[in-house]
């Protein structure tokens, strides 16, 4: 039999689970064309707007983790020769770029400090410079820890008849995500994050402007199992078969969702950052010193400094885990091996998970590994 650890999650991503989700999961798997799964798929779809805060018709979860709801919107949303805008402070931007680039666009790229978010001015001037068909910036920068102002972005995008395109992977129902108020075209997220579902579906939304793109495009989308022309018509048109969707993963993300809708988006976001604010007063007082710009930090995703104190970084989580069973991660690209990225998310984010993430790191840290 199949024998699973119980780990406390808190690096990037997954996050804890919680257990009604994981029963949802384990309910008896009907078929993908089942009237009763498109009672459920009607269900997520309305759930997704309301986090989202949209009223988006084309609201879904794309079958795939969030690098499928990425590739989903470039794939759709982008054509040869297109002029795009993206924004790189960290890994998640660079992919973007790297996705936006295979399906023939043509990339310009505003770069900031990772740990550092872009000036506003800066990116408004460089639309009004290129007047881009799309311009792409990450909300919750995952590899750093920094969020993303998105408020100011869209009048300047849609004058010249851009689509504005956001990564939400990381800050869906743990931050303010306002799809409408914001005049965001298209977004995509991810379920294991501070949904606290397991990896496996990435929630997306497009507008009426986004999706008059897609359905008018001069070529075909990049991706047939991506093409919205097609799975847009399994979640709400015809509902003409596309693929077989991941059924028993959509009853989890069901119940995630209920749970965060039940919960309160506006209690679960003020949850977060209480118990963010929590998590850095033991880890400052423990001397460790935050790497993100502390005016735009991230509460779900903590990027501190490795200690001095340790001589191999990746010992010490190793220690953390197999000793304490506490998971954290590391920093990718030019920040590994310099940071750790600690992670209270969703159903982590509660008090007694910041004691257990305090007292794993003063029994590691102490010691000199």
């Amino acid at each position: 039999m199949l024998q699973i650890p119980h780990r406390l999650l808190h690096g990037p991503g997954p996050s804890p689970v919680a257990p009604s989700v994981l029963e949802a999961l384990g309910k008896p798997c009907i078929g993908h064309m089942d009237p009763a799964f498109m009672r459920i798929m009607n269900e997520v779809r309305e759930m997704l707007q309301l986090v989202f805060r949209t009223e988006n018709a084309m609201t879904l979860a794309c079958s795939g983790t969030g690098s499928a709801g990425a590739e989903m919107l470039m794939d759709n949303l982008v054509e040869p020769g297109d002029v795009c805008l993206i924004g790189i402070n960290g890994v998640f931007g660079g992919r973007l770029t790297d996705k936006a680039k295979r399906a023939g666009g043509v990339v310009h790229n505003l770069h900031a400090e990772w740990g550092q978010v872009f000036d506003t001015d800066e990116i408004l001037a460089k639309i009004e410079e290129l007047k881009p068909a799309l311009v792409a910036f990450v909300h919750a920068e995952t590899s750093t820890g920094a969020c993303q102002p998105f408020d100011r972005l869209a009048e300047a995008t849609h004058k010249h008849g851009g689509l504005l395109v956001m990564d939400c992977v990381t800050s869906l129902t743990g931050l303010p995500v306002e799809i409408d108020a914001w005049g965001v075209d298209a977004a995509y997220s991810g379920t294991q994050k501070c949904l606290s579902c397991p990896p496996g579906l990435s929630p997306v939304t497009l507008s009426e402007r986004a999706m008059h793109k897609a359905n008018n495009r001069k070529t075909p989308a990049n991706s047939w199992y991506l093409d919205l022309n097609l799975v847009g018509n399994y979640w709400g048109g015809s509902r003409a078969y596309h693929h077989t969707a991941p059924v028993n993963m959509n009853y989890g993300l069901h119940e995630a969702l209920r749970l965060a809708l039940e919960e309160g988006l506006e209690n679960r976001w003020a949850r977060h950052q209480r118990v963010h604010e929590l998590l850095k007063a033991g880890l400052v007082e423990r001397g460790f010193e935050y790497a993100s710009d502390p005016e735009h930090s991230l509460p779900m995703l903590n990027l501190v400094r490795v200690p001095d104190t340790i001589a191999d970084e990746a010992a010490a989580r190793r220690q953390l885990l197999e000793e304490h069973q506490l998971e954290i991660g590391g920093g990718l690209g030019k920040l590994a091996g310099e940071c750790w990225r600690i992670g209270i998310m969703g159903h982590g984010a509660r008090e007694e998970n910041v004691s257990a993430i305090l007292s794993a790191l003063d029994a590691v840290v102490a010691q000199p590994v």
